[in-house]
């Protein structure tokens, strides 16, 4: 590698991703997707004599966690599809 260049070797497209295989990445990726959108439009902390402080933000953190988890087992946002597994 010369200074200042760097060289990028082309990129080789992979096989089919394994339908087990598939269903686990699009699983994950479906969770992570809506814990990050609950971040953002689910329950908020409570602020004021009522907000429960540090102890409520990280119960939070938990509870946007398992909500994601359950919304992902029940919807299907069809990302097996088009990560190359059966939808």
């Amino acid at each position: 590698m010369q200074k200042g260049k760097m060289i990028i070797s082309s990129i080789t497209p992979g096989g089919p991703v394994p339908k087990r295989n598939a269903q686990e990445i699009s699983d994950g990726l479906e969770k992570a997707f809506l814990g990050e959108m609950l971040k953002y439009a689910g329950p908020q902390p409570m602020q004021g004599a009522f907000g429960g402080g540090i102890g409520e933000e990280q119960f939070s953190s938990m509870m946007t966690e398992t909500y994601a988890d359950a919304l992902a087992k029940r919807l299907d946002l069809g990302l097996a599809g088009r990560i190359g597994g059966a939808a």
